[in-house]
């Protein structure tokens, strides 16, 4: 009877991995071809900073799942302790990480809030500097977005440097309409916008763009974290289990 149990066990835990493998196989594939995609798709990504950086970690993530699912497999099929040990540790620390993140994104969920990014937009943008990492990416942010400021056009009233920087402009290129909403664009009418008239600008603030952008998927973000975290736990039950029944 123990013999079937712990059978029974090595094969959950195989099928377990094995789609852990496969999904991890995919996520490595798409994000191999996201960078190294000859055809154009490249430069996309690399003229958005999110895009870019997005890209980077669905990388990161399919190589550890990849591992992690060959790990779970290799040590299931093999019956091999170390193999299960070491598949046990590195689910584990990535358990950790994961309830670490949940933890600080609670203790430091002021940080998201309108009031520090309109804060921060002030007291950082430089408007169409590129060089500036800040301004870059928040110009990505309201093209991609079609948005302006955290708040709308009037955020920009108050923002130092970039008064500073562009006097003669109420608000930046970035929040001007275009024909196609991408950094290459055309403007509908850059000058009408610069100068403040509202008909050329995307009025909206990127705050609530964004949000309700997002807003769809947070619940089903939640309960997929909640799903993975609650299967990383069954699959290091399942290692520790097949480790102390193997001889």
């Amino acid at each position: 009877m123990e013999g079937d149990c712990l059978s029974c066990m090595k094969y959950l835990m195989f099928v377990f991995n094995f789609f852990i493998f496969l999904g991890g196989a995919c996520l490595l594939g798409v994000g191999i071809w996201v960078i190294v995609d000859p055809t154009g798709f490249r430069e996309i990504v690399a003229a958005n900073p999110l895009l870019f950086t997005g890209a980077y970690i669905m990388l990161a993530m399919g190589a550890m799942l990849f591992l992690l699912g060959f790990l779970g497999c290799c040590g299931a099929v093999r019956e091999n302790k170390c193999l299960l040990l070491f598949f046990f540790v590195f689910i584990l620390l990535i358990f950790l990480a994961e309830l670490s993140a949940a933890i600080l994104a609670f203790i430091f969920r002021e940080n998201l809030t309108r009031e520090f990014f309109t804060k921060e937009l002030k007291k950082h943008y430089q408007g169409n500097n590129e060089t500036d990492v800040f301004s870059s990416t928040w110009n990505s942010v309201m093209i991609t977005f079609g948005c302006c400021g955290v708040n709308g056009p009037e955020d920009f009233e108050t923002a130092p440097h970039f008064r500073l920087l562009h006097s003669d402009n109420v608000v930046p290129e970035a929040c001007c309409q275009r024909e196609l909403q991408t950094r290459y664009g055309a403007f509908v009418s850059k000058e009408d916008c610069l100068m403040g008239k509202d008909t050329y600008q995307n009025r909206q603030g990127c705050y609530t763009v964004i949000l309700n952008s997002f807003e769809t998927y947070v619940y089903l973000a939640g309960a997929l974290a909640i799903g993975v975290l609650a299967i990383e736990l069954f699959a290091m039950i399942f290692a520790m289990c097949l480790f102390r029944g193997i001889q």
